[in-house]
């Protein structure tokens, strides 16, 4: 019984991950239980990795990659290896003697390596790159026979009728391209076109063909069967006509039918004229061959007679009657039925010779095919091959993305890390391609952070990707902000955000949302004032002038004679005394509440410093609050099942490694700078601090010297008798 297998685990993103250090980690990864994977599924599209490696490993070409076809990729890998140490190194050229030996294999994968390495000019090389490989398969496809399974007219070089006869062959049942490019067929079609040959062989040779082959009597038996139809109609209507006389006019074609046909341009072999009966219909009557018969007919009737009537019967006949009719064609009836059991396919017109020389070709034809075939078992070895070094430069690093994320948590570039965003002063390296922005959305904004759709365009093409913010603010994100976009490739896109899924990407930011939440609040209620007054004050001006400009026309009526001047008010109206005293009740009760406050506060003493932070905490403390319980809920995990991974452990990433995804503009650590902003605000956000800190170091100082204990109860005595005076006048 085999001993368990001792794994090696290291602790990353809150999760237990799996460390590869050999080749027995990797030869035994099946036995590794899938709950300790970090993803069951990846796609093999929109990640930075070698898609033909991964095409190689999607057996079921599925476009994505799961578990039991890694772990099938890794044993095969292994097995073909003497030493499985051997796929760490990660590189893209073997061994030659490090090829294990299959005694299964119908080509051993060394001696298949050294057939190549000779065909490249390395004969005797001790070691094969995936270059050798690669350029092989190109060399392949130009060759004479390159193991497709299609032989095209070229492949029979300098042989005409062989060429002739693969034309044929594709003229009839069609033909598909080969490696180079170039049209052919393939066995199947070859199959096909030899199976019609023997058929139309068959026929020729059949029971009656002898008969009928012989005397012209094939030729007779054509010529009837163009017209049997037509001339049993016919004697058919002649005997209906027989029948009933009355039935003539209906029998034959009307006028009106006729009329139509006028009215077209005709020819002979109109298909109206076609329709019409091969004759005028009468009882008895025999059918004209030259004279009175229908024209579009006239050289299937002398065909008729000259081939059928004048062979046989012996005699020149201008007309055909009934019986003659139905001699004919007992006479006729076993090539008839020979006729009858002709094949129809894409050979039916080749004569006895054509297909006797067709079927002469069909040992040159399958003898190309079968040794173009003779070549394939080398190329699946030639695939094999590829497949192993690939598999050897590329799938430890596929292993470390895919049943641990190793390289995305120590930085060094994950393969689902599409490149990085440089935006509003930062460069965000966690980047995924997205090709439904909307949709990836949906699932992503689970991953509580801070996430940015962007649209990027380079010489006409174009790239969605999502970048994570989880570094500096995000107070100057927003749709429609431009930035600059770096591919893993090192190819520069514009970049443009497209949609914003909101999320705090630090604590320090929360602290100060409130505050700044506050002041854009207060800006936008300002705005909208001034707006509205100047709005209002437009209109006034607006009125006034329609006024002066049109003073000139408003007169005045004509007052009555001894009627009193009227009473004209002042141009401010009445002043409320009342609303006034209300004013000024109102504007002492908030004084004395201040007044109440400030004296309750300076009454803390020694804790003033303990309120002050209180009173900041239950303003920040919420935002701060929310703020940490998002940052620890912050995952990977939504951002990638989003683009069609399927990740099995929660990734998160905290504020350490978000702080590395996310980097944020510093000054070079050895650079000299100058302070002085010549443009820099006197009044700025430095001079109000100051002056607050100014106010409240004030304060302070008063309260230590007992400065307010005797004027502030004189206030507070004064502060009512203010409001009530107030409110007496």
């Amino acid at each position: 019984m085999q001993e368990p297998h001792r794994w090696q685990f290291f602790r990353a993103g809150g999760v237990d991950q799996v460390a590869f250090r050999s080749g027995a980690d990797i030869a035994r990864i099946g036995e590794l239980d899938q709950k300790l994977w970090v993803a069951l599924a990846c796609p093999t599209r929109g990640i930075e990795f070698d898609t033909r490696t991964l095409d190689l490993i999607d057996t079921d070409h599925d476009g994505r990659i799961r578990p039991p076809e890694l772990i099938a990729a890794c044993r095969w890998a292994c097995a073909q290896l003497r030493d499985a140490d051997g796929l760490l190194a990660g590189s893209d050229t073997l061994a030659l003697d490090a090829l294990a030996d299959d005694p299964a294999a119908s080509i051993p994968l060394a001696e298949e390596a050294r057939r190549v390495l000779a065909l490249a000019g390395k004969e005797g090389a001790t070691h094969i790159c995936l270059d050798d490989v690669t350029r092989r398969a190109e060399l392949l496809a130009a060759m004479r026979f390159n193991g497709d399974g299609v032989v095209t007219p070229d492949t029979a070089q300098d042989d005409e009728a062989l060429q002739r006869t693969l034309l044929r062959i594709m003229q009839t049942h069609g033909s598909l391209k080969d490696r180079n490019g170039r049209e052919g067929i393939d066995r199947a079609r070859a199959e096909a076109f030899y199976a019609e040959a023997e058929a139309m062989h068959a026929w020729q040779a059949g029971d009656g063909a002898s008969t009928c082959q012989g005397g012209g009597m094939l030729e007779a038996a054509e010529a009837v069967a163009a017209v049997r139809d037509k001339v049993d109609d016919f004697f058919a209507r002649c005997r209906v006509a027989a029948y009933d006389i009355q039935a003539v006019p209906a029998l034959n074609a009307s006028s009106e039918t006729y009329e139509a046909l006028a009215t077209q341009e005709l020819s002979l072999q109109a298909d109206g004229i076609a329709a019409l009966p091969l004759a005028p219909i009468s009882p008895g009557r025999s059918l004209p061959l030259r004279e009175g018969a229908n024209p579009a007919w006239a050289a299937a009737l002398d065909a008729l007679r000259a081939k059928a009537l004048v062979p046989l019967m012996g005699e020149e006949v201008a007309a055909l009657d009934e019986a003659s009719w139905i001699e004919l064609q007992r006479v006729l009836a076993p090539c008839r039925d020979w006729l009858a059991r002709k094949p129809v396919n894409t050979l039916s017109a080749e004569d006895g010779a054509g297909i006797a020389r067709l079927l002469d070709s069909r040992a040159a034809v399958m003898a190309l095919i079968d040794e173009d075939a003779s070549v394939e078992r080398h190329n699946a070895r030639l695939v094999d091959l590829e497949k192993l070094l690939r598999l050897q430069r590329d799938l430890l690093r596929l292993l470390n993305n895919f049943v641990s994320f190793k390289e995305f948590y120590r930085r060094e570039g994950a393969i689902f890390q599409a490149g990085t965003l440089y935006l509003d002063g930062r460069s965000c390296d966690l980047t995924v391609q997205v090709a439904d922005a909307k949709q990836h959305a949906v699932l992503a904004g689970l991953a509580k952070t801070c996430l940015a759709y962007c649209d990027c365009t380079r010489e006409g093409q174009k790239m969605g990707i999502v970048a994570a913010f989880t570094a500096g603010d995000v107070d100057f994100l927003f749709v429609g902000r431009n930035g600059i976009f770096y591919d893993r490739q090192g190819r520069d896109w514009d970049a443009t955000i497209t949609r914003l899924i909101e999320n705090p990407t630090s604590v320090a930011q929360a602290f100060f949302s409130p505050y700044k939440k506050f002041v854009r609040l207060i800006e936008e209620q300002v705005a909208k004032r001034a707006a509205a007054s100047e709005a209002s004050a437009q209109g006034s001006l607006g009125t006034l002038a329609s006024t002066l400009a049109n003073a000139d026309r408003a007169i005045a009526p004509a007052a009555p004679a001894g009627a009193a001047p009227p009473v004209r008010l002042p141009a401010g109206g009445r002043i409320d005394v009342g609303t006034v005293a209300a004013i000024g009740v109102a504007m002492g009760s908030i004084s004395a509440v201040l007044v109440a406050l400030f004296s309750k506060f300076i009454d803390l003493g020694q804790w003033i410093p303990i309120a002050v932070v209180g009173i900041v905490l239950a303003i920040s403390g919420p935002s701060m609050l929310i703020a940490w319980l998002k940052l620890h809920q912050r995952s990977l995990g939504p951002i990638l099942d989003a683009s069609g991974w399927a990740i099995n452990g929660r990734m998160k990433v905290n504020v350490r490694l978000g702080a590395s995804l996310s980097k944020t503009a510093q000054i070079p650590r050895h650079a000299r700078r100058f302070v002085h902003d010549p443009y820099a605000d006197r009044r700025g956000v430095a001079a109000a601090l100051a002056a607050l800190a100014v106010v409240v170091g004030a304060v302070v100082v008063v309260w230590q010297f007992g400065l307010l204990d005797a004027r502030l109860p004189a206030a507070l005595q004064h502060a009512p008798s203010a409001a009530a005076t107030q409110q007496a006048s």
